[in-house]
């Protein structure tokens, strides 16, 4: 009998990756050079954030969509945080309103103004305090309005309610740093990657961990959920130290469905899940290639369809939401590259090859819209609802009508899970200390020169009296 090769029938299996015009890039920027494994760049449809390098605090830039090419350097800046800034993201809801952490153990809220800024912003709408070390990670409940999660160095995940702008719930299950956080489909599900080896699975509104899985074999760095598909996807690095990705169920973490190694780089893998089209993107940190898979219910449940290659190496990449697309132009997905090397932000779409101009069902199914399906005191009362859908044929230039509120709020203890998380907070950042140190230095200075002005004017009025006591007058 002869051999005959398996062929697979999937219209994924020429997309393409196609990289914007120079310009149509945004060039010029600053973009910051912290190490840590954060993609630093956020995006939708109609701004682009990005976190710069600044001295004395931490910055990011908010640049509408429309206005490309060069950028210039006193360009206004949204610079409010004390310390650097980690992570920013985007309201899934309202356009206009995104959320920052800091290593000055801050979560803030900004307002971006129609057609963005025209100069500095330092003002948050809503100041969140309540992580006692850095926040390396901020998270948008993906069906609920004003929920927003984040994740400290504490080794805590705070869930805020922004309509009071509390803390409402703590995650208090890491045993040290946590590297990830990924909803499932209708948020009523948490998966947490952490620097102790472990991988969870929490219900976030008890903090109860359903699953959990010590990786030893395979280091968990990242993890997503795969839709609706109840399975779990992690990259991570293998015991030989090459590149790895892993499939799991989320319903039983024993031991991964499969295990692939993907090369022998050393730069973190981050995965991104397309849940419209079933295809996995793969993207080194450090190298320009970008890898796709399409993820079946069957095994072998990954199937390598192509690789965008490009010699710029990527610092992060921001991923425009579906609503943002090129739908003429059967456009799946968009990534934002950020290219250090260059202060370069280069747009890459990954296109459908069609002959047909005229509107793609089929690769265009009802997609998660802008509207919330639940509000804050809803989902804190434990329902959960799928995301409201929309279609890209006909709404999905349609814009959201809600509008954040920011709550007035008096100064007082924010008790958590019986712990007052205000209480006896550190010094914010190693900057802070030594503004605190030279300000104290200051004001010694000013202390001492005080007290010698005050020691001459006694030795003067000393020396008055007993000129008097001896003058003839008084003899």
């Amino acid at each position: 009998m002869s051999w005959r090769p398996q062929y697979r029938s999937s219209k994924f299996r020429n997309v393409y990756g196609k990289v914007a015009s120079r310009e149509h890039c945004f060039d010029g920027i600053p973009i910051t050079k912290n190490v840590h494994d954060n993609h630093f760049c956020a995006v939708n449809a109609r701004f682009l954030a990005i976190v710069t390098e600044s001295a004395g605090g931490g910055s990011f830039l908010v640049i509408p969509l429309e206005q490309t090419g060069r950028i210039e350097p006193n360009y206004p800046k949204v610079c409010g945080h004390q310390g650097n800034v980690l992570d920013i993201k985007w309201n899934p809801f309202i356009e206009n309103i995104i959320a920052s952490c800091s290593e000055d153990t801050s979560v803030r809220i900004w307002e971006i103004p129609e057609g963005g800024l025209k100069r500095n912003m330092t003002e948050a709408v809503l100041e969140l305090y309540g992580h006692s070390r850095r926040v390396g990670l901020v998270e948008w409940h993906p069906t609920t309005n004003n929920i927003l999660f984040s994740a400290g160095y504490d080794y805590k995940v705070l869930i805020w309610n922004l309509d009071i702008g509390e803390p409402v719930k703590m995650i208090d299950c890491h045993t040290d740093v946590i590297l990830c956080m990924s909803f499932n489909t209708d948020g009523s599900l948490l998966a947490t990657s952490c620097k102790d080896k472990k991988l969870r699975v929490v219900e976030p509104r008890s903090g109860r961990v359903l699953q959990e899985a010590s990786c030893k074999n395979h280091r968990v760095n990242r993890v997503v959920f795969l839709g609706s598909t109840k399975r779990l996807l992690t990259t991570g690095v293998s015991r030989w130290n090459t590149r790895q990705i892993a499939l799991w169920d989320q319903e039983d973490l024993s031991m991964p469905l499969i295990e692939e190694e993907i090369d022998g780089l050393s730069g973190l893998l981050f995965p991104f899940y397309d849940a419209d089209t079933h295809m996995l993107y793969l993207a080194g940190k450090g190298d320009g290639n970008i890898r796709y898979y399409e993820i079946g219910s069957e095994k072998p449940y990954l199937s390598y369809l192509m690789e965008f290659r490009s010699p710029a190496p990527q610092k992060g990449l921001g991923v425009m939401p579906k609503h943002g697309l090129d739908v003429s132009a059967c456009e799946v997905f968009r990534f934002y590259k950020l290219v250090t090397l260059k202060g370069l932000i280069e747009p890459i779409s990954m296109i459908v090859p069609r002959r047909s101009e005229t509107y793609q069902e089929d690769i265009y199914p009802m997609t998660p819209g802008t509207e919330p399906a639940l509000t804050p005191d809803e989902w804190l009362s434990g329902v959960n609802r799928d995301p409201i859908l929309m279609s890209l044929k006909e709404g999905y230039k349609k814009t959201s009508k809600i509008v954040f509120k920011a709550p007035v709020r008096e100064k007082k203890s924010v008790v958590v899970n019986g712990i007052d998380l205000l209480e006896n907070v550190p010094p914010r950042t190693e900057n802070e200390l030594l503004r605190m140190f030279f300000r104290q230095q200051d004001e010694i200075r000013r202390l001492k020169d005080e007290l010698s002005q005050k020691d001459i004017r006694i030795r003067q009025l000393q020396l008055e009296l007993k000129n008097l006591r001896n003058s003839p007058k008084n003899n």
